[in-house]
């Protein structure tokens, strides 16, 4: 009697699981085609003042409408009923007014309406009530988002960039033309003559590089010369080709911290002289990158942008066209690092000889206006405790920039994108959204408008119709309408805030809870984690579906956070990551969940797990080792588990250059021992962004430290393999196990549909 009991007890935990992957499995599809009016595409008509666009409504309705945008006006583009009546008519069959079958229209002037339908173009006049054929609409593009925005991930550009501007080998009066010949610069006139040697020094692994950058007035050029580095390969071993039944071996250039790099440098020849001009490079004898090579109108001088490897100095060098004298123009250092990859801009305004220049020199990312021939700072164009994201258009003529801004309304969320301007001087300052959420915009074509879209996690998207000269309401346009999605039991994300390690820092983060959320349980916390200092990675924006929702509904609250080390705050709070990749804003991350589980006490610090891909990979395992009393379980996808192992750009930039002990002592593979607690490990075989050795060193580390652990590698995959669909049920079958204490469904026995978002 007490075996059939517990036996009914265990069939049911069984068919409580199953029916939690079930929903999980479910869920991507049930939260679609659930938000209407969320966006706007506008299609505006000649002279811009006015503009049409579709809504796409529930039960594959839609509707047309006109925005009379100097007017402030929004209506109906005409009678759909009338319309839809003449057009039945003309057709012969039922045409419903709220299901029109033409996706975009047309208004002539006369404001007769043009469509296609039924393979014909047709032309309705309002005022007559009266369809006809006539020329159908161009086609227009109703698919394309709200408009412009800032990424949130990837890798930023990063890399190595020794590129300028344009270059080209014909000299501008047209009377000289340069090439490169056994490693050496040489010139001949372009009509015909001999040939003549500028250099004599470059050889092989040490030579010139095709392509010069000429003066205005054809009286110099600069020619670059690059010393080559170290040749180191990724070799990857494909064991299960489709095309074949025998492995393949494959590999790919790259090179890893500490590696020699190429060293590219400007070296200036006087054309009528035949001879160079020596330059003395003590201003960028050690370059990461040399790039952005420019003359002046005058032929004076020419600039370029070095940045110096460990990334710790990034100057704008002036070089002196007559002597070769180079000084610094522009420099920026720091003890920790400075982030080119993200926080550079260059502009040289000739007419009036200044610079915009891009610098978190006071603390924030600003705007600096630059006298361009003694590179002092002439006024802060941008300034506050808030920062510049990113700087989208600069009209010189009426010395305005265009940007994109983080933090600058107080109270909101600061990693909230705001559009803005001001002018060169500083004065000026015009925000040109308002609204409490992430925005986008699009400019209408003179640029007199901008359609405004703004939403946050856990608000759905409203659509405003602005005034670009001072961002001032036209009107609104959508307000999205999510009733749909809630009657669907949809769980909304919610924002949540809390104090860091300093008990002063917000720290920003999400909740995701289970659709069927009982509040007198307790659920095991997971957090995914990327920590990546290029970026900063909690969702802002609205969407109907993320990831973590499936995972949460199997039984779990699932969280992000950006800790500090992140990107997009202040300087101190990114500072956090230099030479320390291992801490990952853990503190900050452990201070927030105990503070979100003070205000919701079903959250269950005791089991809490962590999963990541790449550079969360590398926390996830981080996560165990280093505050293993925290955190229980990990799963870490591709991770770059040893900064040396990983690519050279993105770890020196964070992690410094030279190679310090600093590199091992953070590690996860020397530090492998200190694992406690459950660890899935994932790799794709032949993943070209990640060294998939990274991980294997890690599978030996905890060998020879006889520790327990789950591993899967995924021939043929690539970087991020494990959030695959097998890899990402499995990630989700190691959680029950470990956190729930629960058996996943077994699937070699009972099928159950995975999730394949």
């Amino acid at each position: 009697m007490l075996a059939s009991l517990a036996l009914s007890a265990g069939e049911a935990r069984s068919q409580d699981v199953a029916e939690a992957y079930r929903r999980a499995n479910r869920l991507r599809a049930t939260t679609q085609g659930k938000v209407f009016r969320d966006h706007v595409t506008p299609h505006w008509f000649a002279g811009n003042d006015s503009f049409w666009y579709r809504n796409d409504l529930p039960d594959e309705a839609r509707e047309f409408v006109v925005v009379e945008a100097t007017k402030g006006v929004k209506r109906p583009a005409f009678d759909h009923a009338k319309l839809a009546a003449k057009l039945g008519d003309a057709l012969q069959r039922e045409v419903a007014a709220d299901r029109l079958p033409f996706d975009a229209i047309a208004i002539d002037d006369g404001g007769a309406i043009r469509f296609a339908a039924g393979g014909k173009g047709w032309k309705y006049r309002p005022e007559a009530d009266a369809i006809e054929e006539g020329e159908p609409p161009a086609k227009v593009d109703d698919e394309a988002g709200p408009g412009p925005g800032p990424g949130r991930r990837g890798g930023g550009e990063g890399g190595r960039r020794r590129q300028g501007s344009p270059r080209r080998d014909e000299s501008p009066d047209g009377k000289w033309v340069a090439f490169i010949k056994d490693f050496n610069v040489y010139l001949r006139p372009k009509d015909g003559g001999d040939e003549v040697a500028l250099s004599t020094e470059g050889v092989e692994n040490d030579g010139y590089e095709a392509g010069v950058f000429w003066s205005p007035d054809s009286r110099k050029l600069v020619a670059m010369r690059t010393l080559q580095g170290d040749h180191r390969r990724v070799t990857l071993v494909e064991s299960s080709p489709r095309d074949q039944v025998q492995p393949k071996v494959t590999g790919y250039d790259y090179l890893k911290p500490g590696d020699r790099v190429p060293i590219s440098k400007p070296h200036l020849f006087d054309v009528g002289e035949k001879k160079p001009i020596e330059v003395s490079d003590a201003l960028f004898a050690n370059p990461w990158s040399l790039d952005r090579v420019r003359w002046s109108p005058d032929s004076s001088r020419f600039t370029f942008l070095f940045n110096q490897r460990g990334h710790q100095v990034l100057r704008v060098v002036a070089v002196d066209a007559a002597s070769g004298e180079a000084k610094a123009l522009i420099e920026e250092q720091s003890p920790t690092f400075v982030d080119y990859s993200n926080k550079t801009f260059l502009q040289f305004f000739d007419k009036t000889d200044e610079i915009l220049w891009m610098s978190e020199r006071d603390g924030w990312n600003h705007l600096y206006l630059i006298d361009a021939k003694t590179g002092a700072v002439k006024n802060w164009v941008t300034q506050g405790a808030w920062l510049v994201r990113a700087v989208d258009r600069v009209d010189e003529e009426k010395r305005q920039i265009h940007f994109r801004a983080l933090g600058i309304f107080h109270g909101q969320d600061p990693y909230q994108v705001h559009f803005a301007r001001v002018n060169f001087d500083g004065s000026g300052l015009t925000r040109l959204t308002v609204g409490d959420g992430d925005h986008t915009v699009r400019a209408s074509p003179d640029g007199r408008f901008l359609v405004d879209t703004y939403s946050r996690v856990d608000a759905a998207p409203t659509v405003e119709l602005r005034k670009a000269e001072d961002g001032s309401l036209v009107c609104e346009l959508e307000k999205a309408d999510d009733s749909a999605l809630v009657a669907s039991g949809w769980a909304r994300p919610e924002r949540f805030v809390a104090k860091g390690r300093d008990e002063t820092t917000d720290i920003h983060g999400v909740i995701f809870r289970p659709t069927n959320l009982d509040p007198a349980r307790k659920y095991p916390v997971i957090e995914q984690i990327y920590a990546g200092p290029h970026g900063a990675f909690v969702p802002k924006s609205f969407a109907p579906f993320h990831w973590p929702q499936a995972l949460a509904e199997l039984g779990f609250v699932v969280v992000q956070i950006d800790g500090m080390g992140t990107n997009w705050r202040s300087r101190a709070f990114h500072d956090v990551c230099a030479k320390n990749l291992a801490d990952a804003g853990f503190p900050d991350r452990i201070l927030w969940m105990k503070a979100a589980a003070k205000a919701y006490p079903y959250l269950d610090l005791d089991r809490v797990g962590i999963y990541g891909g790449s550079a969360g990979g590398q926390n996830a395992l981080g996560a165990m080792l280093f505050h293993g009393d925290f955190y229980k379980a990990a799963a870490a996808d591709c991770g770059c588990h040893d900064n040396r192992m990983d690519k050279i750009w993105w770890n020196e930039a964070w992690m410094g250059w030279p190679i310090g002990p600093h590199y091992a002592a953070q590690s996860n593979v020397t530090n492998a021992h200190k694992l406690r607690g459950a660890l899935l490990l994932t790799v794709g075989e032949m993943d070209n962004n990640v060294d998939p050795a990274s991980t294997m060193q890690v599978v030996d580390a905890l060998i020879r430290a006889n520790k327990d652990f789950e591993l899967i590698v995924f021939p043929g995959g690539g970087h991020g393999a494990g959030g695959s669909p097998y890899g990402n049920r499995r990630m989700r079958d190691f959680f029950v196990r470990h956190l729930l204490g629960l058996a996943p469904p077994d699937r070699n026995a009972v099928p159950i549909a995975e999730d394949e978002g």
